[in-house]
Order: C-alpha cells, then sequence, then structure tokens
C-alpha cells in the first residue's frame, strides 16, 4: 500500500496531482513514507509540502532522524518546511535546529514555527542531566524572540515562554526574567494579540 501511495507521489504530473497523492500518502501514517515526504519538502511546492509536514508531524520520532540528515543548507525552502516539522514534532534532538532558527532565520514564518516549537520540547526525552542547560539557552532565545521586530513571532515567544515555565519541573533561576518579559509584553507590546497573548500566559502561570 505505502509503495503504491509513494510511486503515486513520484509519478504525479501535475501541482494539484502531487498535492493529492502527499496527502494520501501523509495519511497512511507509514513509516516506508518517510524519506519521500522529506523529499517533497524541497520541491516548489507550498501545498505540497505543508502536507508533508503534517505527515511528518504525525509520524513523531521515526522521522526525526531522517529529517536531521537530510537538512539541507543549500535548500532554504526545503530546510524551512524541515524546521516546521521538526517544531511540530518536539523532539529534543532538534533543538540546536529550533534555537538557531527562531534567533536567525530570515523568514518570519519559519521564526515563529521555531519559537512555536521551543515551547514544546518534549524534555522528558532529553537525559536528565542535561535539561537545565537546555532550558536556560532556550529560555535566552525566546526572550531574544520576545523582542522581533515582527508581532507573529512576539506571540509565538510569549506561548513558548509559557510553555516553557511551564514545563520546569524544579524553580528555577530564570522564572523571575520569564515573568518580568510577559508582564513587559502584556503592558507594551505595540500589538494589541500579543499583549493579550502575554495576559493568557502570565494568568495561566500563575499558582493556585
Amino acid at each position: 500500500m505505502a509503495l503504491e501511495l509513494i510511486q503515486a507521489v513520484e509519478q504525479a504530473d501535475s501541482s494539484e496531482g502531487l498535492l493529492n497523492s502527499v496527502k494520501a500518502l501523509a495519511a497512511a501514517d507509514s513509516k516506508a513514507a518517510i524519506p519521500t515526504l522529506i523529499t517533497v519538502l524541497g520541491y516548489n511546492n507550498p501545498g505540497a509540502a505543508v502536507a508533508a509536514v503534517d505527515g511528518l508531524i504525525q509520524l513523531g520520532e521515526p522521522a526525526v532522524l531522517p529529517l536531521l540528515e537530510q537538512l539541507d543548507g543549500y535548500n532554504y525552502g526545503a530546510r524551512a518546511w524541515a524546521v516546521r516539522a521538526l517544531a511540530g514534532i518536539g523532539d529534543p534532538r532538534g533543538l540546536e535546529i529550533l534555537l538557531d532558527a527562531a534567533a536567525n532565520d530570515f523568514a518570519l514564518s519559519v521564526r515563529r514555527a521555531a519559537a512555536r516549537g521551543l515551547g514544546t520540547i518534549c524534555w522528558e526525552l532529553m537525559p536528565t542531566q542535561q535539561i537545565a542547560d537546555a532550558q536556560l539557552r532556550t529560555v535566552k532565545t525566546l526572550l531574544q524572540a520576545s523582542r522581533d521586530p515582527e508581532w507573529v513571532v512576539r506571540y509565538a515567544a510569549a506561548g513558548g515562554l509559557q510553555a516553557l515555565a511551564g514545563a520546569a519541573t524544579v524553580k528555577p533561576d530564570w522564572l523571575a526574567e520569564v515573568s518580568a518579559k510577559l508582564e513587559e509584553m502584556a503592558e507594551s507590546d505595540e500589538t494589541l494579540a500579543v499583549r493579550a497573548r502575554a495576559l493568557l500566559a502570565q494568568q495561566k502561570l500563575l499558582p493556585g
């Protein structure tokens, strides 16, 4: 079944045909589809790429290593879609990629996806002795993202900070800094949506 769906993607002769084939392959939820779905990320077809990202996120952990191995610094489009997939999966092996993308990518949609993804890292999958340092680096990156010139990135950063603070198993030193930043965003961000998101984050993090 998966082989037939893979062949349909490879033989698609129109943009619409490719999109429908990728959607069908993604829906199959088969590990055998991973290499083909990753290949689709490099095609100049945003609709198919979105479907491929959704399929890779659905497959989850098995897709992480292939994604990391296939990240192509020379194909920006494929790399940007791969960042979205890694952000959606939340595996800590993708952390370095997400930290770099949230801080440095030139596309606001990629920075937004990475900032959101940093808030959903599955920390329980990381060796315990590495978590504190990794969370500290993540906080620093999200605090930087909270000052991004694009409001959608700041919005994602507010959500990421809320999720990260909520995931902290012990009370880390950076918690007060996060609280202060959310308060600042809630009071003075130039965009109403960001102020509202930061206020919600504050409320969610209040004890009790």
